[in-house]
């Protein structure tokens, strides 16, 4: 029980330094593209989409499949492209939920009592769109913390994307 408070408490630190950093390095500029939709490696394959809805604010959906399940996450990214020097380069931060569904065999494997996972998740990476093609690649990392189903921290999820832009 001990360990489980200890990582909410990591978490909240997490999204408190991830707001801070959002406030504090306020971007005026514009996105590279405007929606992206792709694959994602490795935990899994996800496909990906990421569309911008104000200025450089953004939600991303995942579905990320395994061989154990399938985990549904979704997004809210504060995108910077603070990178002066490199067009097309920024990095982002922001909250997140998800849903994963485990199939039986692993549910029975693990002794879990449900199939289903609730969570929050938090999100933080570089994003670059390749200049004069409809390409963007990203690197995040996407810790969480399940709150429902099998309870702990998951700091494995997060990985490379490949987007065509749109």
């Amino acid at each position: 029980m001990t360990h489980n408070l200890k990582l909410k408490n990591t978490m909240k630190k997490f999204f408190f330094i991830a707001l801070l950093l959002t406030v504090s390095f306020a971007a005026f500029s514009q996105p590279y593209y405007k929606q992206a939709i792709g694959l994602k490696f490795p935990g899994g394959t996800s496909i990906t989409y990421k569309n911008f809805i104000a200025g450089t604010n953004a939600i991303e959906g995942q579905a990320t499949f395994w061989n154990s399940g399938v985990r549904f996450s979704g997004l809210y990214e504060f995108n910077f492209y603070t990178f002066e020097n490199v067009e097309g380069l920024g990095w982002y931060v922001g909250p997140g939920a998800h849903v994963g569904l485990w199939n039986d065999s692993y549910a029975t494997s693990k002794g879990l009592k449900t199939r289903l996972d609730l969570g929050i998740d938090g999100v933080i990476g570089v994003d670059y769109k390749v200049k004069d093609i409809p390409l963007n690649v990203s690197i995040d990392w996407q810790p969480s913390i399940v709150i429902a189903g099998s309870t702990g921290f998951s700091p494995a999820i997060g990985g490379i994307a490949l987007r065509y832009t749109f």
